[in-house]
């Protein structure tokens, strides 16, 4: 088999909480994953759940505890900066907090190429080429960012992390600040742009549905752990997971009868909120202070990843051998899955 593009293995992110009588926050919690060349890979979960922290440690900007993250098989703690910044690159959140609002598009679209010794004749073919592949003019490159809409400021961040001919993008919620239709124009960009150059992508992302739209595969993140991968169109309709089919049926839908239905069934999959939920114990699942099939398997084992149907799920309910009282329940959550 070919190496994989990007593989992370047993990665593990603390971050020191206050106190110093208080255990080290686990952001991540041993996650492990992998992107193929040219392939989208959705990273899915609510707040918290560690999905931006493993964005940053695949950048260089956190110092993992543990764990290992390979590009073309080469340890990337082992690459320096600059090679680093050559093969990933980044599109954040903030589509105005990301740009400079003191330099023109064109210097800021020109400094990647600065670094590499791209002289300035260059510099300016490759950058009003990458403005015409976003969707924007070629004069775009002598005005400011303040000029330009959140929509069209995302286009420029994304146009920017295009600049070094990267491998992997990570679109760290990249969508989330714009409105639908801008979302759908974005998403359409995406798509276009890695048919085109071949590049893998990393899409962060709060929304299942959206992330269903753009990507190939789904890994699904609660409290920094795999909860539920696979291809994302199997995820996205039949969840097996009890979190994966909240998240589902916490997206809103324009039609309000069937919102009431969701909300209802979303309150049945979740016994209480993230804020007010325990904090999970030691060795046990950390969704199990929510979950309506807790048992007494899932507070004190940690449940190992279990192939159903193609897709891996820590879950208890799908191992025979959990001890649980509700496994091998298979055919009965497909069920459940399919009528969510």
């Amino acid at each position: 088999m070919s190496t994989p593009l990007v593989e992370i293995r047993d990665l593990h992110v603390h971050f020191r909480a206050r106190g110093w009588r208080k255990p080290p926050l686990r952001a991540v919690d041993g996650v492990s994953l992998h992107i193929e060349r040219g392939e989208t890979v959705g990273l899915v979960g609510e707040s918290g759940s560690g999905k931006s922290t493993i964005g940053r440690a695949m950048l260089g900007l956190l110092t993992p505890a543990a764990g290992t993250i390979l590009l073309d098989g080469r340890d990337m703690s082992e690459m320096s900066a600059r090679e680093r910044a050559c093969a990933m690159q980044v599109v954040f959140q903030d589509p105005f907090g990301s740009l400079n609002p003191s330099r023109t598009i064109g210097k800021t679209l020109a400094e990647p190429l600065e670094v590499t010794g791209c002289v300035h004749e260059e510099a300016d073919a490759v950058i009003r080429d990458l403005l015409t592949k976003v969707s924007l003019p070629a004069d775009a490159a002598d005005r400011y960012p303040h000029s330009f809409s959140g929509g069209q400021r995302q286009r420029i961040a994304l146009a920017r992390a295009l600049v070094p001919s990267p491998q992997l993008v990570i679109c760290d919620e990249a969508l989330s600040a714009l409105d639908v239709v801008t979302q759908a124009g974005m998403l359409a960009l995406l798509r276009q742009l890695q048919q085109d150059t071949g590049v893998a992508l990393l899409f962060i992302s709060h929304d299942l549905a959206v992330v269903s739209q753009l990507s190939h595969r789904a890994v699904v993140l609660y409290r920094g752990q795999v909860m539920e991968q696979g291809p994302v169109r199997a995820v996205h309709t039949s969840p097996l997971h009890p979190y994966t089919q909240a998240l589902l049926a916490a997206v809103p839908v324009p039609d309000p009868s069937e919102q009431r239905a969701r909300r209802e069934r979303r309150h049945r999959l979740v016994s209480t909120s993230t804020a007010n939920a325990a904090a999970p114990a030691d060795g046990g699942c950390p969704f199990a202070p929510r979950c309506p099939h807790a048992g007494p398997v899932c507070d004190s084992s940690v449940p190992r990843e279990c192939d159903c149907d193609g897709r891996l799920v820590a879950c208890h309910l799908f191992d025979p051998e959990s001890g649980h009282l509700e496994a091998p329940a298979h055919e009965a959550t497909t069920a459940a899955a399919t009528r969510l």
